[in-house]
């Protein structure tokens, strides 16, 4: 009597949900960091909110849309862990100036660019952010790769 089974190749999720995935963990690590120092109610300020949910909701939205462009511009060179990591590192540093130093204060009629005590705590949180979504990403198993391999 056969069974029913599913497809590894179903179960498998695509580079796309890897990166995602990669995104929201690094966000939950750097969300609690966040939301220990009191940052949370400003995230949700970017929306007309104050809460600790919306904060966190807007906060996990955009962890899961910069996993999602990492897969874009740099999953093709992302190979390996260390090389995943790394890539995972610098473009946390782009966003930690484009979207801490920059877009945010501007959102939030603050000035750009300074660089005080917050921004150094938010530059750590960041790239923690970008270290687990890079290690993630090279680490979340994607079956079609030993498929590709095994058929040459």
């Amino acid at each position: 009597m056969r069974t029913a089974s599913v497809s590894p190749r179903v179960m498998a999720p695509s580079r796309l949900g890897a990166g995602i995935v990669g995104g929201l963990v690094g966000g939950l690590a750097f969300g609690v960091l966040m939301h220990a120092t009191g940052v949370i109610p400003m995230v949700a300020m970017l929306v007309g909110s104050k809460t600790v949910l919306v904060g966190w909701l807007v906060h996990l939205a955009i962890s899961a849309f910069i996993g999602a462009t990492f897969v874009a511009l740099f999953g093709r060179y992302a190979t390996s862990v260390a090389r995943s990591t790394g890539i995972g590192l610098g473009y946390a540093l782009v966003w930690w100036v484009l979207g801490a130093l920059i877009l945010m204060p501007a959102r939030l009629g603050m000035d750009v660019f300074v660089v005080n005590t917050m921004a150094w705590r938010s530059l750590m949180g960041h790239l923690l952010y970008g270290l687990l979504l890079g290690a993630v990403y090279a680490l979340v198993p994607r079956p079609w790769r030993r498929r590709a391999a095994t058929a040459l």
